[in-house]
């Protein structure tokens, strides 16, 4: 078996592939050889492979193309079919090659490397504050900083009806609806929050909701009108 001398970091795909075998091996791109070019490409699948290395699934799709065209070819009175194919193929491999050489051209006109900015210059440290006010600007400035004078701290009255909510917890609403879901398998969304007492409750109870899907305990329907149990857990 031939020596493979071909890099792996050099081939971009399939078609790359295929044009440096058809090159190495002097084949001609408008009359390919079907039997020889899958021959030659197989090998080099065998020596990734042997390799340990991955095979993209581009490169597999490929094999099966050749693969194909050599079996229509063995076939009597495929002639068409067979050259059709082997024009496809030939026209991607010519597209490829031109693409290649804009490439080419393009890296070659590139000029980013050549383009630099200055570096930042760096600037004197300054210790000190230079920059002059006027008093009633030094005045609104520390008001707005500390308060006006004589400004007392908010009254413990103003605090006590957020302190005073009820708090609800989440380990309850989880409870509630396991149990409501083991009677009726299924229920509507919107009527888990029909016995909610108050603002808390909602939350506790939506909280609850987001806990078990996250724990896959129950499933929301696409459209989000129905939970039920999730039996696969």
């Amino acid at each position: 078996m031939e020596q493979l001398s071909f890099k792996v970091a050099q081939i971009e795909g399939p078609l790359d592939l295929i044009l440096q075998l058809i090159s190495h091996h002097k084949l001609n791109i408008y009359d390919i050889e079907i039997a020889k070019l899958l021959e030659q490409y197989m090998e080099y699948i065998r020596g990734w492979q042997e390799a340990d290395m991955e095979i993209a699934s581009e490169f597999l799709e490929m094999a099966s193309r050749l693969v194909y065209i050599k079996s229509v070819s063995l076939l009597p009175k495929h002639e068409e079919l067979e050259e059709k194919l082997k024009s496809e193929l030939t026209g991607q491999l010519i597209e490829y090659t031109l693409c290649r050489q804009v490439a080419e051209l393009l890296k070659a006109s590139y000029q980013g490397d050549s383009v630099f900015a200055r570096a930042p210059r760096v600037l004197p440290k300054e210790e000190g504050y230079f920059r002059k006010h006027q008093k009633k600007e030094l005045l609104k400035a520390y008001l707005a900083a500390v308060g006006k004078p004589g400004n007392l701290p908010p009254s413990q009255r103003i605090f006590e009806p957020l302190m005073a909510r009820r708090v609800v917890p989440v380990s309850s609403c989880i409870t509630r609806i396991l149990q409501r879901l083991y009677r009726e398998e299924r229920a509507p969304f919107l009527s888990l929050f029909e016995e909610s007492e108050d603002r808390s409750d909602i939350v506790a109870t939506f909280l609850a909701v987001l806990e078990l899907m996250k724990n896959k305990r129950v499933l929301l329907s696409e459209d989000g009108t129905t939970i039920e149990m999730n039996h696969e857990q």
